[in-house]
């Protein structure tokens, strides 16, 4: 793989999965453990090829590449990490369950732009994002998603971790300011109601 490439695509999955370490022992007790990284933690039904597939013919004018493996032998989480780069200063990530390769998270990652160019690049980095959030809700309209996106971003905005759960889901951002955005959503691990609830 090109080395700029290669170094863009770990540039954008080491922003979110850096706030927090698979191992508690490295990890600063302040920061939140990133919930894809525990034991059990749930996955999409679906593997990131049948995501993107899906994901390409809703959205033609918002597409993506072929996710590549990150390789990352010092990674204990047991999990294999993949990236897509979008253009220069927009990649999406995701974590997948080995074995099985159905998705643990799914990441949009916006490297900020300087000059007259910021504006559209964080245009078109939102217009991912509410893709996203289109995809995993597709009962809201793109105006509907776009706003669930932007409320999202100004409540996390200068947190490093900012999650909220939106019924079986959860959406993360995390705001390292100049070194990048990212807005994932993952899946959230349901508890089943009693059968017999007491009265």
């Amino acid at each position: 793989m090109n080395n700029l490439l290669y170094t863009g695509l770990m540039t954008a999955f080491l922003l979110f999965s850096s706030l927090c370490h698979a191992d508690p022992r490295e990890r600063n007790e302040s920061m939140p453990m990133a919930a894809y990284l525990l034991a059990g933690a749930p996955t999409f039904d679906v593997t990131i090829g049948q995501f993107r597939e899906k994901y390409n013919a809703s959205n033609p004018a918002l597409p993506l590449s072929e996710y590549r493996a990150i390789d990352n032998r010092d990674d204990k989480s047991n999990l294999t990490r993949a990236a897509s780069k979008i253009n220069e200063n927009l990649y999406s990530s995701t974590a997948l369950e080995r074995g099985t390769g159905k998705i643990k998270t799914l990441q949009i990652t916006w490297l900020p732009v300087q000059g007259p160019e910021q504006k559209a690049a964080y245009d078109k980095a939102l217009a991912y994002m509410a893709a996203l959030v289109h995809y995993f809700e597709p009962m809201l309209s793109e105006e509907q998603s776009l706003k669930r996106v932007t409320t999202l971003l100004a409540k996390g905005k200068g947190q490093r971790y900012f999650a909220s759960n939106e019924g079986a889901l959860r959406y993360v951002i995390a705001d390292n300011g100049e070194k990048g955005l990212t807005f994932a959503v993952e899946p959230l691990k349901l508890a089943l109601a009693p059968d017999n609830p007491p009265k």
